[in-house]
Formats: C-alpha cells, structure tokens, sequence
C-alpha cells in the first residue's frame, strides 16, 4: 500500500486528488495540507511513501518544503513528486536539485499520474516528456566540452552500460530487456552507481553522464 500525502493550498484541487488516487486500491491518502510548512509537519507526522507537492504555496513554498524534507535523515524514505500547474524552467531545476523524485504539471492525464506515484514510491523518478526534454535542454545548452567525471573510473564496464541507458531515460524494464538482464538485476545496478556516484536519483545520473559525454559515448 502507497501512502500519500496531498500538498496544495486549493481544497478543490486536493479533493480531486483525493478521488482520484483513492480509486486505485493500492494507494491511500493519510493526510493533507494546504501549506508548505503543514505539509513538511505532516510528513513529519505521518512518514508517508510520497508527498503530491504543489509549488505555489503561501509561507513555505513547495520548493523549499521540498528542500527541508530531503535534508531530514528521519524522512529519507519519503519521495516527493512535485504537481504544479507551472513549468518555470528555475522551479524545475531547483525541485530537481533538492532530490524531488518527480515533476509533473496538472494537466497530466489521472492514468500517468497515477503511475507516476507508482514510478517514484518504488524509488524510480517521474518526469513528464515535456518536463524531461526541458532539463535535457538545459543540460546540452551548458557552453563547455564534456568531461569525465572521475568518479566514472569506480565504474565497471557493465555499470557504464547501465548509467548510458539511465541517460536515455530508459526505465529498469527497458535496461533489463536491451541488456538482457532481469529488472531486479538492473534495478541493483542502478542502485549501486547511485551509491557509487554520490547520486541522488536516476536524474542526477543522466546529468552526470550527460556532463561527461558518456551519453553520446557508445
């Protein structure tokens, strides 16, 4: 069972929410808040498996919830899948900094949402098509040559495999199938370049790999 946490200052709109993930029997809403400093209370409260945040809140926006939630070491297990009707390249790249799992904007049809929810409660990452094309533009628009990481030296041949489809955006499934591994193996190579990085998520990967011209590197 997923539980959820609904962040947004519209009641209207966390009623629809609320319907919405509701009708799926593997998610259950544990609690709401209408600000950005409720909603990391609550988190607090409640240690949910995700929080739905919205981005324009009043006091603590949900950036900076977002921010405050991922530096606390007792809510590490929460992810944060940002639900915004605006797609500010700054707010984007902000949310994506501080660890948010996800970014999706309220026109996301309820089927990928809820997927969404889905993708990042198991400890994937969510962008939407338009979102992810976004922050791959702003990567290629960086005015220098690529340079390797050095931490990409830790890597075997076969993680540098892996960390190339992770830049394509590729998902678990995808990598087992090009690679003709299981997912659950995959998914434990993802683990360990994460680990083996310093990375946050799969997008700071594909950042990483992206800067280092791994991307286009085979």
């Amino acid at each position: 069972m997923t539980r959820i946490l609904l962040a947004d200052d519209q009641e209207l709109v966390r009623a629809g929410l609320r319907a919405l993930l509701s009708n799926d029997p593997e998610m259950i809403i544990v609690a709401e808040a209408a600000t950005g400093d409720e909603a990391i209370a609550k988190t607090r409260e409640h240690h949910p498996d995700v929080v739905l945040m919205d981005v324009r809140m009043p006091g603590s926006n949900g950036i900076e919830a977002t921010r405050r939630i991922r530096a606390d070491s007792e809510l590490s297990a929460t992810r944060i899948l940002i639900l915004t009707t605006f797609d500010d390249d700054d707010d984007i790249l902000e949310a994506i900094r501080l660890g948010a799992a996800g970014y999706l904007l309220k026109d996301t049809p309820a089927d990928d949402l809820r997927a969404a929810v889905r993708t990042v409660a198991r400890g994937d990452n969510a962008l939407s098509p338009h979102i992810a094309r976004r922050v791959m533009e702003h990567v290629a628009d960086i005015p220098s040559q690529p340079v390797p990481d050095p931490r990409l030296v830790d890597l075997t041949e076969r993680e540098l495999d892996v960390l190339r489809r992770v830049a394509r955006g590729e998902n678990n499934a995808e990598i087992a199938s090009v690679l003709f591994i299981s997912p659950a193996t995959a998914r434990t190579y993802v683990s360990r370049i994460l680990l083996k990085l310093g990375a946050r998520d799969r997008t700071e990967l594909a950042v990483i790999a992206h800067l280092s011209g791994l991307y286009n590197d085979g």
